[in-house]
């Protein structure tokens, strides 16, 4: 006669902890991948934001170098990165003011400022970008990246 060896409650137990293991991992999967997607979804909007900032950095450069030249910086800025789909918009404009806390307030050219200074003329360089993104979903991220910089031009 044949004795049927007992399985022992180590492997019985082995058994139960391995289906255990699989559903872990089936709950937690679906967390890991929105983790992943959102992390990827941040490094592309911040990827993004360096190239509009370096875009528009370009152009200020072009710009206090060359001095006023609606096309040249628009160039500049379209060309200053290998990013398709960055582009000056709204375009440059040159405008006149007087420098203040809050920046630069918009005046008459030709008159002085509150300060007794003279108004300077100035030029404010736009850039834009779509942003790329893998789901409709934008987790709060804004859908065109821009930046803006305001150089002196005398």
């Amino acid at each position: 006669m044949h004795k049927r060896k007992a399985k022992s409650a180590n492997t019985a137990s082995r058994h139960a902890e391995a289906g255990t293991a699989a559903v872990e991992f089936g709950l937690f999967l679906p967390l890991f991948v929105i983790l992943l997607v959102g992390l990827v979804e941040i490094g592309f909007a911040m990827f993004g934001s360096m190239q509009v900032y370096s875009a528009v950095e370009a152009g200020a450069l072009y710009a206090a170098k060359n001095g006023w030249n609606a096309a040249g910086i628009s160039s500049a800025v379209a060309n200053s990165t290998n990013v398709s789909g960055v582009a000056a918009s709204p375009a440059p404009s040159q405008f006149c003011g007087c420098p203040a806390l809050a920046g630069v307030t918009v005046t008459t050219c030709g008159t002085t400022c509150a300060g007794g200074g003279a108004v300077g003329q100035y030029i404010r360089i736009n850039a834009t970008l779509t942003r790329t993104t893998i789901l409709t979903s934008a987790f709060g991220l804004p859908a065109t990246l821009t930046a803006q910089s305001i150089i002196r031009q005398n």
